[in-house]
């Protein structure tokens, strides 16, 4: 698509991730960029295109010849949650990104234009600059971010007091802790978790493409028991930030203070790896997660998303889900998981 912006000196292409030097090229803009995010990055567009068949489109705004914006949209089309495109698609984040009005305004009038044409009634934009006249969604998400301190008692010290006992109670478990790419021990404990949760869990394939497209900025911490997984979090690591992205734990995790050693111990990894920033990524007001993350020691920052078009409701906490996730929350977890990919990947 090559669609030329009202204002003239910004244009807009399609990327072509394909083409190694043109994702070089993206890469490079976001990493600079000081408020990116991993999921403005190509990988993360590859690998939800590879993990879960949504086909990406991946916006870039030049001005002379110089990249100054890039919008990762991914199309998502379902029977059950209709048709969007979603920047970034299964991200909390991943807005637009530029430098300059006239280059988001290009991309955001680009990105009409595409919904148009591909019959999509929908765009979501999840983070970034609010388009004018584009609806604000504000309300249902906070964001928990703040400094990560250098060494393992600095750590301990800015858990809260509670919190911090919870940590000690598992760290005095005796579980296991392995830091690397057990993908089939994350799975165990997540897929658990969610389906308690009433919700499908993602095709085991986004995580595999996760882990292959983001090479060493991405890993999993995984606590286990007697070799059995406890709990587990695939994060990923972007310009001294961590992002524990998808976790959960089986129902022995509570008792086992599992979560609780989880993120300390990842708090530490990534404290020797050079992160000075921990970000717990966003949970729904009112919500077990959300009173979790503040237990850390972590405010929370209301979110305000972007949309066009007509709404969507995917929020599993809507009135209209109800049932369905009382039902879920009932199923066996090799139903759940047999059953939750090909729903998953209509949500974005």
């Amino acid at each position: 698509m090559n669609a030329p912006s009202r204002l003239g000196a910004a244009r807009v292409a399609a990327a072509d991730l394909a083409d190694g030097k043109v994702a070089a090229r993206i890469d490079a803009f976001v990493r600079e960029h000081p408020e990116s995010t991993p999921f403005h990055r190509p990988a993360w567009s590859r690998a939800v295109a590879a993990g879960t068949g949504n086909h990406p489109h991946y916006l870039i705004c030049e001005q002379g010849g110089t990249l100054t914006g890039i919008l990762p949209l991914t199309e998502i089309r379902s029977a059950l949650f209709g048709r969007s495109l979603v920047s970034a698609g299964f991200a909390v984040d991943g807005g637009i990104l530029a430098h300059g009005a006239e280059s988001v305004a290009a991309l955001t009038d680009a990105a009409v234009m595409l919904a148009e044409k591909l019959a999509c009634p929908t765009i979501e934009l999840r983070g970034g600059p609010l388009p004018p006249f584009w609806r604000a969604s504000e309300g249902t998400y906070a964001g928990f971010v703040r400094d990560l301190p250098s060494g393992e008692e600095a750590i301990l010290k800015s858990i809260p007091r509670k919190q911090r006992a919870e940590v000690r109670k598992g760290l005095e478990r005796g579980l296991d802790v392995s830091i690397g790419r057990n993908l089939k021990g994350h799975f165990r404990a997540y897929s658990d978790s969610v389906r308690n949760l009433g919700t499908p869990v993602f095709p085991r394939g986004l995580f595999r493409a996760m882990l292959e497209t983001f090479g060493e900025d991405a890993n999993i911490v995984l606590i286990s028991k007697n070799n059995a997984p406890v709990s587990a979090v695939l994060s990923l690591y972007h310009e001294g930030t961590v992002y524990p992205y998808w976790g959960g734990g089986t129902a022995a995790a509570r008792g086992e203070r599992a979560n609780e050693l989880l993120y300390f111990a990842l708090m530490k990894h990534a404290a020797e790896r050079g992160c000075t920033r921990f970000d717990f990524g966003r949970s729904k007001f009112g919500t077990g997660a959300f009173a979790f993350k503040k237990n850390w020691g972590f405010e929370p920052r209301p979110l305000v998303y972007a949309s066009w078009g007509a709404h969507r409701e995917i929020n599993p906490l809507s009135p209209k889900y109800r049932l369905q996730v009382a039902a879920w929350k009932r199923l066996p977890l090799w139903a759940a998981n047999r059953m939750g990919p090909f729903l998953s990947r209509g949500l974005g």
